[in-house]
């Protein structure tokens, strides 16, 4: 008599979790995520690649100080040189600028001109407006700020040396006005600052241990409010708005400033606990952080151990609407690029994400499959699955993978037993392949091995696996330089055997 064949089904969901046991730990979610981007369309996207926004290098070899989206256009900082991106070069705009600090920028518009301001902590503040770059030399302007926000028409600016806890801001509708009978004036908190960032009209003041807002339409009105007297932001860098909410690096990972309309105040939150590992030995040097909108998505980037140079690690966070009509966070890791600074903004109406590298050039995110002509190593690994019940034996039959491909197919699949342990036989790995279906928009004609508007890969790969285990686990690999996949899920059948 034949058994009956068993099946158990994954949708893959909830992303990188790594401090929960076997028997806790959702079967969807991942507990290796290397590569792999949760995204709001459900399951996890292989990343997108990296490529060269310019052929030349900003000023030489030396490392990119800070790199902006503006006026349709990207401009870089290298080695104390300002330079805007001319197709397959730079174009100089400014020499003799600070070789050494790292540059925050700040977009804005008073009547009806967009400038971007740039400080870096040892030069007066610089505006570009257009492709004209000046200098703000007026009398009370901070020499050596490191952040700047543009609140209620006023330019502030905070995390000057000589004074880390005082803010000072221009009069209204002029970045270089500091005369108090214009309405400019400055603002002392009791902590050194670490950041300025302008949220639902009010302005949030970061500092090393606390968090203040700044409320009022001006000079007149401006009012500090405490928000929080435990927790601070490590780094101004990784302050970013995505979701309706800011988030920041606190000490215990990353936060959340998060708005509520029932009491028309602020709650404090903290978002990371499920990669709480991660925080455990940061390095506070060269944080740089990046949103892209279209995706919901933040990342982080963070040193490794042996210096910024050697940095290739990153964290992804994803906002994505949950079965329980609400949302919330799934992470995985990232590695491979090497930020020495982020920005993402529009040209021309699409999204562009760009950083500075520790080799001199700037490239673009979201651009092409590999990073910059590395293979990109993707890696999913699944919670160890009881499937049921971890008392008994499962004989496995067959594995369907689901997913959704942008290209061709070229994968590494593991399904391991027990906890992977050496000392049982472990099946090998199999190969994924599948060749896109292709279908010409309008034709018959199929072009065998060529992409053609509309293709199609397969969506469920039917692939028989051998082995037996109490629990088992699913590995995914992609080190391929093909268009990314989606994984959706999988579904293991099996025969039932012996109980333990």
């Amino acid at each position: 008599m034949t058994q009956q064949i068993t099946s158990s089904i994954v949708t893959v969901t909830g992303g990188l979790i790594l401090d929960q046991d076997v028997y806790s730990m959702p079967p969807g979610a991942a507990s290796i995520l290397n590569n792999f981007e949760p995204s709001i369309l459900g399951g996890y996207r292989r990343l997108s690649g990296t490529s060269k926004y310019s052929s030349s290098q900003v000023n030489g070899s030396n490392t990119v100080q800070g790199v902006f989206v503006y006026n349709d256009q990207v401009f870089a900082i290298s080695n104390g040189t300002l330079a805007r991106s001319a197709g397959s070069s730079w174009t100089n705009l400014e020499t003799g600028l600070n070789a050494s600090g790292r540059y925050m920028g700040e977009r804005f518009n008073y009547e009806n001109t967009e400038k971007l301001i740039l400080v870096n902590g040892a030069d007066n503040p610089r505006v570009i407006s257009g492709n004209t770059v000046s200098t703000i030399t007026a009398s009370g302007v901070p020499t050596d700020a490191q952040h700047v926000a543009s609140f209620r028409s006023h330019m502030f600016y905070a995390g000057m040396s000589s004074n880390p806890q005082e803010i000072v801001f221009s009069a209204p509708f002029n970045e270089d006005d500091f005369q108090a009978s214009n309405g400019a004036g400055s603002i002392k908190v009791d902590d050194n600052i670490t950041g300025l960032k302008v949220f639902r009209d009010n302005l949030f003041i970061f500092c090393q241990d606390r968090i203040f807002k700044l409320t009022g339409s001006g000079l007149a009105s401006f009012a500090i409010e405490n928000i929080s007297r435990h927790i601070g932001c490590l780094d101004g860098f990784s302050i970013q708005e995505i979701g309706g909410d800011l988030t920041f690096l606190g000490p215990d990972g990353i936060r959340t400033v998060q708005g509520t309309a029932r009491i028309g105040d602020i709650e404090l939150g903290s978002i990371s606990k499920p990669i709480q590992r991660r925080f455990e030995d940061i390095i506070l040097d060269r944080i740089s952080s990046v949103v892209i909108r279209e995706k919901s998505q933040y990342r982080l980037f963070t040193p490794a151990t042996g210096g910024v140079e050697k940095a290739a690690k990153g964290i992804i966070g994803v906002i994505k609407a949950n079965p329980q009509g609400g949302i919330g966070w799934e992470w995985a890791d990232l590695k491979g690029i090497k930020p020495s600074c982020c920005d993402s903004y529009y040209i021309s109406n699409d999204e562009v994400v760009v950083h500075g590298g520790y080799d001199g050039y700037v490239y673009q995110q979201e651009s092409g499959n590999t990073f910059a002509g590395t293979n990109i190593r993707a890696s999913y690994r699944s919670p160890d699955l009881t499937l049921g019940d971890a008392g008994i034996r499962k004989n496995m039959q067959r594995i369907n993978v689901n997913y959704d491909s942008e290209g061709e197919v070229d994968l590494m699949l593991g399904v391991k037993f027990d906890f992977e342990n050496s000392d049982i036989p472990q099946p090998a790995n199999y190969n994924l392949t599948t060749q896109v279906s292709h279908a010409l928009y309008g034709g018959t004609g199929v072009t065998y091995g060529s992409a053609a508007y509309g293709s199609e890969g397969f969506p469920i790969v039917r692939q028989p696996i051998e082995g037996s285990g109490f629990t088992a686990v699913v590995k995914i690999d992609d080190t391929s330089s093909n268009p990314p996949i989606t994984l959706k899920g999988f579904q293991l059948e099996f025969t039932p055997g012996t109980r333990m």
